[in-house]
């Protein structure tokens, strides 16, 4: 995600942090690259321009040229005028109404169907709301069965009518079926085409003036660029939306959509989806997307995910078993477990500050724990429980049953025990009041070699 953008960002920004005398002249080449960077990233010259523009000013205006550390200082200033630029602050999402009515909009192939399942499912698990999907998309073939599909997976029940090849009666039958059934959040997914024509259009704002949503969300596929952002301008001229919804931004994305569509249509991005798995979408933060794009990490996106997936008492249990240094590996693979669910391990990986840079040529399963996962499930149920018991001839064992070397098992079995140790200064340092990283015990996302995450270039 915005790989290309921030490398080209830390390469204009470094010609201000060499030794070398800072002047008008060098601090206008950075100017200058990083309205090149912008445009490569395909955001509209004109916006790059007036970006720049103010990043200029502000940079003149703050003494960069007498600051201590001017290439710091820039990197704030660029950092602060992203965040302006995507939005400032968190949209709100009305759902306070009952029940609220949530209508979906986009071009076919934008992710609106996907979006829909990963939407319930978000309101459903995070914001204790009874949902229904509807599937109002009556043209594209199998998109009632796709609707059908994820509303089984995320458990969340979907109204449809097969037969009947009217948008506008389909959706305000499913709102009194709704209120019927006391659902709380009503999920419109429309029909969508390869382009805009007028009938889609029509249909969409006829199905709009029949239910009267509470919200109209734009779904646009990020790596169209922008493409993307005319489309939303269209779409808004003749739907008034109330907010933006960023997917695939975990593509080969460069990031344009992204930055420029809160400029040009003046409606906020409320929500980014990544990937096919249905929890992987997020409310947008303008603030910790920038960041992110300048290579500062996102730590309390990451802190967030893993206290929604940690239980507490289960928390309180892992520390006082760490306290006592009996940590086990059943406890680990626990603990795998939950990491895992917080979502793709190298998204979580770039949320640390640093970590992005340096992970990025480097390709990360989602399977990466699967090798170290085969090694504990090789072992007894007494070895598992007393990791120090496990001398050579249960290692060969251990090997043989997970289909390793001896090499990595004995790499696992060593990093494990240097994790235990290091998992005990954590936890002293935290009863002495220093905070842990949000994980139990102040655990960190485990680095495992040999045995353990099957990291290589691509």
């Amino acid at each position: 995600m915005f790989d290309s953008l921030s490398e080209k960002l830390e390469s204009a920004f470094k010609q201000l942090k060499g030794e070398g005398r800072i002047s008008e002249i060098n601090v206008a080449t950075t100017i200058k690259e990083i309205r090149r960077a912008l445009i490569d990233a395909d955001v509209n010259y004109k916006i790059a321009k007036e970006f720049t523009d103010k990043v200029k000013d502000k940079a003149l205006g703050e003494k960069v040229l007498t600051s201590i550390s001017p290439g710091q200082l820039m990197v704030k200033i660029v950092k602060d005028e992203l965040t302006d630029l995507m939005g400032g602050t968190e949209a709100d999402f009305d759902i306070s109404q009952r029940p609220t009515i949530v209508l979906i909009a986009g071009l076919q192939g934008s992710g609106k169907t996907t979006f829909s399942g990963k939407l319930a499912n978000f309101l459903k698990t995070k914001k204790g709301k009874k949902p229904l999907l509807v599937a109002a998309d009556i043209y594209r073939p199998a998109a009632i069965n796709q609707l059908q599909v994820l509303g089984e997976q995320v458990k969340v029940p979907v109204y449809a009518e097969v037969e009947n090849k009217n948008a506008v009666e389909i959706a305000r039958n499913a709102v009194e079926h709704a209120k019927k059934e006391g659902h709380n959040v009503i999920i419109i997914d429309t029909a969508g085409r390869l382009a805009i024509d007028e009938e889609m259009m029509q249909e969409v704002a006829n199905v709009k003036n029949a239910v009267n949503p509470h919200e109209v969300l734009f779904v646009v596929d990020s790596m169209t660029g922008q493409d993307a952002v005319n489309t939303a301008k269209s779409f808004n001229d003749r739907l008034d939306f109330t907010g933006v919804v960023l997917t695939k931004l975990d593509g080969d994305t460069r990031g344009g959509a992204a930055l420029t569509i809160k400029y040009t249509v003046n409606k906020p991005i409320k929500f980014v989806s990544m990937g096919e798995k249905l929890d992987t979408l997020d409310t947008f933060y303008p603030e910790r997307m920038a960041q992110r794009i300048l290579g500062m990490g996102d730590i309390t996106t990451l802190v967030e995910r893993a206290q929604a997936q940690f239980d507490e008492a289960q928390a309180k249990k892992i520390e006082k078993k760490i306290r006592a240094n009996k940590f086990d590996f059943e406890d680990f693979k626990e603990q795998l477990q939950q990491i895992k669910k917080m979502g793709n391990i190298k998204d979580l990986l770039g949320m640390i500050p640093g970590v992005g840079k340096a992970i990025k040529d480097i390709d990360i399963s989602d399977d990466a724990f699967k090798g170290i996962e085969a090694m504990i499930n090789s072992m007894t149920p007494f070895e598992r429980s007393n990791p120090d018991a496990i001398d050579t001839n249960r290692r060969k064992r251990i090997a043989k049953g997970s289909g390793k070397d001896i090499a990595e098992v004995n790499a696992f079995m060593k990093q494990f025990d240097q994790m235990r140790q290091m998992m005990g200064q954590m936890n002293k340092l935290k009863g002495m009041g220093m905070p842990g990283m949000g994980m139990p015990g102040g655990m960190n996302l485990p680095r495992m070699g040999g045995g353990g995450l099957p990291f290589g270039k691509k």
